[in-house]
């Protein structure tokens, strides 16, 4: 029988357990918290130094730990659980933020700032492998799509506040004070993160750190649909970071101005949210298959710009690309959660993570030189047919075809997903 692409979700509803209402909670206050960072930091290292190589480095210095140290950080988390990693990073950020916020005050040199920024580059290093590792075991199996769907929303909802908010702040108080409120949200986080009492199912390990990476990898490596997709965002950051986020800028300014820019953006960012709340209610019978499917309309607005199509139509195509991209999330940590081992999760979270950042600032810094080569345009538009061919190359194998059906790959038969701790 032939079943339809999609149903509504009926399963049960996670916020009505104690245990992710309060990840939930946690999380919600430090996304929020965290959205208007970037902004407010940018812009607070200009009106500081005036130096757009400041702000470079303050950036890269964030970036480079938090790529190199992703595979420790999975591994770490695996080893001594999810929770309490957690708890620690939070808290660290909350006193790294903080500090952040004091030099802003008291108008310290930049190297500072560099220092810091790096430390939160290593602390995020550990937290993004943890926070994903950490979600099935909040939640029972059925309830996994919802709970991912409902932590989407709120991240962005955050997307498309924050940034405004940011300014606003930076405008009138200064961004000293989005840091130090940035600072006090994970402070909260952190302190409800250490309300929830979480199951330990991992495996006591006695063997080396490295020994548990080398597992990971194995388990990696020797899962097609993990790698295969992984291998597909690497080269799509790799072409689609730089040109969007860099000849995006230079392109607009060339045609419909800031103005247009600022549109075409939040109309990504709002497809985004409400695909991820519709998300809540749908749930796609094969999730990898119509998640790279869906992400293949992704590159329409990069494809576009590199046509001098009119801010309109980039526009609808950014939305578009919005609900591809908060579809393609959703569906890709409901597999991950739903078909790897809990032991394995951190760690294959942080291979998938790695694989997919790696090659950010190689596309950053190489974008400019190709375009002064070849013309802006045409390497945008070259960038966007790699991203439409790398999306659709792992659909030539069938797991990623046949994942969440009868005859896809199996559930783990090792560390299932347990039903969800109680308090």
């Amino acid at each position: 029988m032939c079943l339809p692409p999609f149903a509504k979700v009926r399963f049960m509803n996670p916020l009505h357990e104690k245990p992710f209402r309060r990840f939930f909670l946690a999380r919600s206050v430090s996304v929020v918290g965290s959205a208007v960072t970037p902004v407010a930091l940018a812009f607070s290292v200009l009106q500081l130094t005036g130096s757009a190589r400041d702000l470079s480095f303050v950036v890269t210095a964030a970036l480079v730990p938090n790529i190199a140290l992703l595979l420790i950080g999975g591994g770490v988390a695996d080893r001594v659980g999810q929770a309490a990693l957690l708890r620690l990073t939070h808290f660290g950020s909350g006193l790294s933020q903080g500090a952040i916020a004091f030099c802003l005050f008291t108008k310290q040199p930049v190297g500072y700032l560099i220092a810091l920024a790096f430390v939160n580059g290593v602390l995020g290093a550990f937290t993004g492998p943890a926070l994903s590792g950490i979600v099935p075991q909040l939640v029972a199996p059925e309830g996994l799509q919802k709970a991912n769907s409902l932590l989407a929303s709120v991240g962005n909802a955050a997307k498309v506040v924050g940034p405004t908010v940011a300014g606003v702040l930076v405008a009138t108080v200064g961004g000293g004070w989005a840091l130090a409120a940035d600072s006090a949200s994970f402070f909260l986080a952190a302190a409800v993160l250490s309300l929830i009492p979480v199951q330990d199912r991992r495996r006591k390990s006695t063997s080396r750190l490295f020994t548990d990476l080398r597992e990971g990898w194995t388990f990696f490596r020797s899962t097609s649909w993990l790698w295969s997709v992984t291998a597909a965002f690497t080269v799509v950051n790799l072409v689609q970071m730089g040109a969007w986020q860099l000849l995006g800028p230079v392109l607009a300014k060339e045609g419909f101005g800031a103005g247009g820019w600022g549109a075409i953006l939040s109309c990504r960012a709002a497809g985004a949210l409400v695909m991820s709340v519709l998300m809540i209610r749908l749930t796609p019978r094969r999730p990898l298959f119509t998640g790279q499917l869906a992400m293949m309309l992704a590159a329409l607005p990069l494809m576009l710009l590199g046509l001098d199509a009119n801010v309109v139509v980039i526009a609808a195509a950014a939305f578009v690309a919005g609900l591809a991209v908060g579809f393609a999330d959703v569906c890709w940590d409901t597999s991950l959660h739903t078909y790897v081992p809990n032991e394995m999760m951190s760690r294959a979270v942080s291979y998938d993570q790695f694989g997919s950042y790696c090659a950010i600032p190689v596309g950053q810094l190489s974008v400019i030189p190709l375009a002064s080569a070849f013309g802006a345009r045409h390497v945008a538009f070259a960038a966007g047919v790699i991203f439409l061919v790398s999306m659709a190359a792992p659909l030539a194998l069938g797991p990623v075809r046949r994942l969440g059906t009868a005859d896809g790959p199996a559930l783990p038969t090792v560390g299932q997903p347990a039903p969800a701790a109680v308090s």
